[in-house]
């Protein structure tokens, strides 16, 4: 399955990484915003999350760092959906 497949299912669960200022800019309808600063104080919310869970940022390097930060807290089905036009463009 590719990640414009996973991004389309029903059961996937978008989050935003970027700090609350960078929303302003756009945004993905839909998407949970939890900072990449705050993700080890959330990860009660992580575990509730529906799976498989994408991860976007500005560019995607902080998107990828929440990804690995979320593998090793045990969030397995995890994906870098890289910037908010990336996902955009997966949703599409």
């Amino acid at each position: 399955m590719n990640l414009q497949e996973i991004a389309k299912k029903e059961t996937t669960t978008i989050v935003d990484v970027r700090e609350s200022f960078e929303t302003f800019f756009g945004k993905v309808d839909g998407a949970v915003h939890i900072p990449l600063r705050k993700i080890a104080e959330k990860m009660d919310d992580f575990h509730q999350m529906s799976q498989p869970i994408i991860v976007y940022c500005r560019s995607g390097k902080r998107s990828e760092k929440a990804m690995k930060l979320l593998k090793i807290l045990g969030i397995q089905e995890v994906y870098n959906g890289g910037s908010v036009a990336d996902v955009k463009a997966l949703l599409k």
